[in-house]
């Protein structure tokens, strides 16, 4: 049933606006802050409710508060998302055509890495071969630096992953431009780059290092819930929230 959108859902929505992304625990302090501020009922369980009612209103523009995991934590996230058709042309109005050109570039070099990770070395490479106005040495490092800090990439020691609000965002563009490329987690369904692999030449299934520790937990002995062979990775422990941790 259509619930009417007031004050309170307006700041909440601004909040995102400015945020981009928030985990799910700040998206409950969030709508918390909100209610109390502007008088109205806050149900601990609706938070889903309440940003549905948002969504309703921002259908017509084409965008969404979208909910996702972080591959490195397990965490829940909430991003506000632009859903117009186009590409990576979403981030136009921020980016030059040359820069778009090379973050694409970075996206085919991590779907195309069997750890989902581009090294700074390969994307500075593949400068090369843009078709755009080519960019120094120094301008990649920098455009690099800012699609880390405008949480579209991660980055650890020279390796670039792909952020959460980036997966969250652009998951149909690249579930559409890199069908043969996608790898789908056995257990959440939702793409996953940073996971661990069957090594069951005849299985292959890929779950995230959270969805691992959550389903193993408390097993006597990990097998692959596909095929049942041993599974013979690591398995992490569970992680607790952490609501300062941001992807």
């Amino acid at each position: 049933m259509s619930r009417q959108m007031g004050d309170s859902h307006r700041r909440f929505l601004q909040t995102m606006m400015v945020s981009g992304i928030v985990d799910e625990q700040e998206a409950r302090t969030l709508y918390k802050h909100c209610c109390e501020t502007h008088n109205t009922q806050c149900a601990p369980d609706k938070l889903d409710d309440f940003i549905d009612t948002i969504n309703s209103k921002l259908q017509p523009m084409f965008m969404q508060i979208r909910k996702g995991m972080s591959e490195d934590s397990g965490q829940q996230y909430y991003a506000l998302v632009n859903m117009s058709e186009t590409e990576v042309t979403r981030m136009s109005s921020d980016y030059a055509d040359n820069e778009l050109e090379l973050f694409r570039k970075t996206i085919e070099l991590i779907m195309g890495a069997e750890n989902g990770k581009a090294s700074s070395t390969d994307i500075l490479n593949s400068v090369d071969s843009m078709t755009t106005k080519k960019m120094k040495k120094s301008e990649t490092e920098h455009l690099l630096n800012r699609l880390v800090h405008d949480k579209w990439l991660c980055e650890k020691r020279g390796e670039y992953t792909l952020s959460t609000r980036c997966i969250i965002e652009m998951e149909p563009y690249i579930r559409e431009m890199y069908q043969d490329q996608v790898k789908v987690c056995h257990i959440c369904h939702n793409i996953a780059f940073q996971c661990q692999i069957c090594e069951n030449p005849t299985c292959g299934i890929k779950i995230h290092n959270p969805c691992v520790a959550r389903y193993f937990q408390g097993r006597a002995e990990p097998r692959c819930p596909a095929c049942d062979d041993f599974w013979p990775h690591e398995i992490p422990e569970v992680r607790r929230p952490q609501s300062q941790s941001r992807r």
